[in-house]
């Protein structure tokens, strides 16, 4: 069990920065922060947008019960 947890774990963990990385940059970094860039508009765009949007927090999610998951299993196992 604690196997699987820790091969899952690594494999989200993989897919949530590949996800991540698709995504569409919307600002100029460190300068935005402190208001020197035009502002964008932070909802998504369009339909492939939403679902890689919807896909990343997905997997985001699996990959923090995963976390605790293991955590349990390593506590109590």
């Amino acid at each position: 069990m604690k196997l699987v947890l820790q091969i899952l774990l690594a494999v989200l963990g993989l897919l949530t920065i590949m996800l991540v990385l698709l995504h569409k940059g919307r600002g100029g970094g460190l300068s935005d922060m402190f208001g020197g860039g035009v502002s964008s508009s932070a909802s998504a765009s369009g339909v492939a947008e939403r679902n890689l949007n919807r896909l990343t927090v997905t997997i985001a999610v699996a990959w923090g019960l995963s976390a605790v998951g293991l955590g349990i299993v390593e506590k109590f196992l």
